[in-house]
């Protein structure tokens, strides 16, 4: 019943995305449309709960569509429940926030359509049993993203981030289906099941392994195949930013890990080395990217980059500690991994709906136009600022739970065998503190000159709260990060029937500790009990509110602030948001970014102001990309031929491709 319900909510929403075009004319068209949305999201979250928690059986079913030989094959089992709760609880609250939100959508008739057979595309791909169904699912979801990222394609800059959007998510689908035709072999045996009693050799494997990184890498935003996400995410409309971001990405990690964890059986400990050690690299420069973002929704895209690769470090340290034998460790190492996922959902999807709110109020997502929100959108201002805390990994929140349980599996790894993965382990235990410490730094930046201070902006100084759909749907996933902060048990155990079929454990039930108390491995080593953390926080802040405004004189006494002598009236004596990164830029910008700062000082007594100039370069796209795309012009162009070849050349070239394919199947075989 799990899986049919499912497959009936994705043909729910692709009827939807086809009732979209007639209905975008009408006024209320785009309530309809993210109305039936938020329903369909809301039957299919309950759907996939029911299948994580035991309520319904693992489920199968077969259609008769696809390959002749296959057909479709679609699977409800626990990996799949996690992972659509959280593709339909991101896409129910980005539908109930664009319920407000899409009264602002210039272009209604570009998104509706897109918007609901994206949603559609997720839950496909995470259902789909099979290579071909998979792949078929994972390049919808990839084309109607695409054009989402597209329907502001006049804006500046846009056209160019659907342009390697594209490029991007083509090389990825390549990777994917190089890595499950290695999979399938000679016979072709495309069904998950069938791959699964395969066992591949080692040599096979390897391929997998390095094509399934590229493939989900590339869509997820691992470093360096990142340089696609700081440019779609902030050009699509902000609720497909959040599913973007929030979902999308997880759905990457999804692939990663039916493959890496499931179809490929049991890689060794190289495997876990490689990805430990891309999940540290990108979860530094994920955060020194964003320190480097004076766009607030770039930053925010940056950081999608950052916690990705704190999840890809808790599914190399799994990997490693299963290659070892270590399988308790294994089951803390991927939980975390599993938890981060979710977390991850929750406050970005929050941060990307705050910054639609506060671009909806505003216009502006420079951060150095705003500033002074706090006064004008107090709602939205308090919600984001849940949202900085939690991503900021700061108690009781859930970004702390999962990053504290990640930092639990680093202390177990001086108990791995090889000393390769020792040091990695504990090199990277590193990067995740520093990386920790930056997005700490980054987000004081982001809610301090956004939301404090003085207006830099007439925008700003005019902004008004928005309306209630939206400021709902925020303050809602607002609750939910502090419920799996407080509650991070309950979490932890509905984990465990995933990490017991990937691993072969799970951790020990964690909700019948006494005071909610999480135990990953043992009193003796560990614990956090987030409950009373929240607590003592509330009851010290309540009691400080309380000796401040009752017990405190209740004369008022004003003095100006302290300004070195310089009184300045205006707004731009503020920080911004270039200057509060100044320092970390020159620490790390020099070395990673080549960052370079140009100074234009006046000579005296010309009234003209000062100017500062900083450039950064990416690495990434410097050296890897920038370099492909410049091969594959430089092939295209020479190629062009093949478009005037006579008949004859045509018939000779198909004959010769042909043979070789043949020779390559003998070969093969």
């Amino acid at each position: 019943m799990g899986v049919v319900l499912g497959l009936y909510c994705s043909g729910t929403l692709l009827l939807a995305a086809i009732a979209a075009v007639p209905l975008g004319r009408a006024r209320l068209g785009s309530i309809a449309v993210y109305a039936a949305c938020l329903a369909v999201s809301l039957v299919a979250l309950i759907n996939a709960l029911a299948a994580l928690l035991g309520l319904a059986p693992a489920s199968d079913a077969v259609l008769p569509i696809g390959l002749p030989w296959l057909g479709a094959h679609f699977r409800l089992d626990p990996l799949a429940a996690f992972f659509l709760i959280v593709v339909d609880l991101g896409g129910a609250a980005a539908s109930l926030f664009a319920l407000g939100y899409g009264r602002h959508e210039p272009a209604p008739r570009r998104v509706l359509p897109f918007y609901a057979a994206f949603l559609a595309g997720m839950n496909l791909t995470v259902l789909a049993d099979d290579a071909f169904s998979f792949l078929l699912s994972w390049e919808f979801m990839s084309l109607t993203s695409w054009a989402l990222v597209m329907a502001h394609h006049r804006e500046r800059d846009n056209a160019r981030a659907g342009y390697v959007y594209l490029v991007m998510a083509s090389f990825g689908t390549l990777a994917l289906l190089l890595a499950f035709g290695l999979l399938a072999g000679p016979a072709g045996a495309y069904g998950f099941d069938a791959i699964r009693a395969a066992h591949p050799g080692e040599t096979a494997v390897a391929l997998v392994l390095i094509l399934a990184l590229l493939g989900a890498g590339s869509k997820a935003g691992l470093v360096p195949l990142h340089v696609w996400l700081p440019l779609a995410h902030p050009a699509a409309p902000s609720h497909v930013s959040a599913l973007m971001s929030g979902v999308m990405t997880k759905v990457a990690i999804y692939g990663f890990v039916r493959i890496a964890f499931d179809l490929l059986g049991a890689p060794g400990w190289w495997a876990g080395m490689t990805v430990l050690v891309l999940g540290g690299i990108t979860a530094v420069m994920g955060v020194l990217y964003a320190l480097m973002e004076h766009d607030l929704k770039r930053l925010l895209a940056y950081h999608t980059v950052e916690n990705i690769g704190i999840i890809f470090i808790g599914l190399g340290l799994s990997l490693a500690f299963r290659a070892d034998g270590m399988i308790l460790a294994a089951a803390l190492a991927l939980t975390a991994a599993l938890f981060h996922v979710l977390n991850h959902s929750l406050f970005k999807s929050l941060l990307f709906l705050g910054s639609g709110a506060v671009l909806a109020a505003t216009g502006e997502r420079n951060m150095d136009r705003l500033g002074g929100l706090i006064r004008r959108m107090p709602r939205t201002a308090f919600a984001f600022l849940i949202g900085c805390v939690a991503i900021s990994a700061l108690p009781p929140l859930n970004g702390f739970v999962s990053e504290w349980l990640t930092f639990q599996a680093i202390l177990l790894s001086p108990d791995l065998a090889q000393w390769g993965l020792r040091i990695a382990s504990v090199s990277v235990g590193a990067l995740l503190a520093l990386s920790a410490a930056l997005a700490a730094a980054c987000f004081v930046k982001a809610y301090g000159i956004s939301f404090l201070g003085r207006p830099r902006s007439e925008s700003a100084a005019r902004a008004r709260e928005v309306d209630a759909w939206s400021t709902g749907t925020m303050i809602l996933l607002a609750a939910l990060c502090l419920l799996a902060g407080i509650l991070p048990g309950f979490v932890i155990d509905a984990l465990a029937p995933l990490a017991r079929p990937l691993v072969g454990a799970n951790l020990p039930a964690q909700s019948a500790m006494s005071w909610l108390t999480i135990v990953p491995i043992a009193a003796s080593r560990s614990s956090y009990n987030g409950l009373l953390v929240f607590l003592f926080i509330a009851s010290s802040g309540g009691l400080a509110a309380f000796a401040i405004h009752r017990l405190a004189s209740r004369t008022l006494r004003r003095a100006p602030p302290w300004d070195c002598g310089f009184p300045e009236p205006s707004p731009f004596a503020q920080y911004s948001s270039v200057s509060f990164a100044q320092p970390i830029r020159r620490v790390f910008g020099s070395v990673v970014f080549r960052a370079r700062e140009a100074v234009t000082m006046p000579a005296p007594g010309d009234a003209r102001p000062a100017l500062l100039a900083v450039t950064l370069r990416d690495p990434a796209w410097d050296a890897i990309v920038a370099p492909v795309a410049r091969a594959v012009g430089f092939a295209a162009e020479r190629m062009n031929y093949l478009q005037f070849l006579t008949i004859r050349r045509y018939l000779s070239l198909v004959f010769a491709a042909l043979v070789a394919i043949l020779l390559i199947l003998a070969i093969w075989q």
